[in-house]
């Protein structure tokens, strides 16, 4: 991270335990370092043990990492981040629609057996990551199943922490995988009005996909430019989640860095 960047992000970050009377030791090694390794090994996709020698051990990044994600701060941050980039783009906190979708990514030889499955559409052999974003694109929310696993059934409980945690969303916007049961299970459930957006054919042949669809594929996107998560290497579905969460915190940190009317 460039001065201005970590300036920015330090006032986001969450207060250490011993610094609030909650007991515990001082850190071990500057915040700024740790995040820094963070998002290298999110950015760059290379293997723990694999870190420059400029960063501090491995070990203690990687208990960082799992620290953070146990205690819920990397989630944390990624929120405020999000809350700061709405604000300064001039919207409310709080977004009124979203929009849903999944992507299937091949696993490395590091995924269990019983956390990958076959993605006979895309034939891919590994995950899937299910994901909400509001209307700019930002996360809201992931989940991580075997590829085989059918949108719909994941979108449940991604629907309902959707309700839990944003209840100012109303309406979610879906391609036609989401067809079936799971309208009435949002309507009904979660007090969600999924609308299913259908691909718009073109005079010449071709086909056109609604900005509101494209959101979540911009994020996708932007999600797959990190190397970590171009291909899933986690042995456990959270911290693929979590990785996800560090892709779109590192996004979000370079955005804020360069606020052009661009991003806005």
């Amino acid at each position: 991270m460039t001065d201005a960047q970590w300036s920015m992000l330090e006032t986001l970050l969450p207060e250490p335990a011993w610094l609030t009377g909650n007991g515990g030791r001082p850190e071990s090694h500057c915040r700024r370092t740790m995040i820094d390794a963070l998002f290298y090994l999110v950015d760059n996709g290379c293997k723990w043990r694999a870190l420059p020698a400029d960063f501090p051990p491995w070990t203690a990044v990687y208990a960082f990492f799992t620290r953070w994600v146990r205690n819920g701060w990397l989630r944390i941050l990624h929120e405020r981040l999000r809350t700061r980039i709405r604000r300064l783009a001039g919207r409310d906190p709080e977004p009124t629609w979203a929009a849903i979708d999944s992507q299937s990514v091949k696993a490395a030889a590091t995924v269990g057996r019983t956390e990958r499955g076959f993605d006979g559409g895309k034939r891919v052999n590994g995950r899937k990551r299910h994901l909400i974003v509001e209307s700019t694109g930002l996360l809201l929310h992931v989940l991580a199943t075997p590829a085989n696993a059918h949108d719909t059934k994941p979108a449940m409980p991604l629907l309902e922490a959707l309700h839990h945690n944003h209840p100012g969303v109303t309406t979610v916007y879906a391609d036609t995988a989401y067809l079936g049961a799971l309208i009435g299970f949002a309507a009904d459930t979660c007090d969600i009005d999924l609308h299913v957006v259908l691909t718009e054919r073109t005079p010449t042949g071709g086909y056109t996909i609604p900005w509101r669809r494209w959101v979540v594929e911009r994020t996708l996107a932007w999600i797959t430019t990190c190397r970590r998560c171009a291909r899933d290497y986690e042995r456990d579905p959270f911290h693929h989640e979590a990785m996800v969460i560090s892709a779109m915190a590192l996004h979000m940190t370079r955005r804020l860095d360069k606020p052009t009317t661009r991003w806005a």
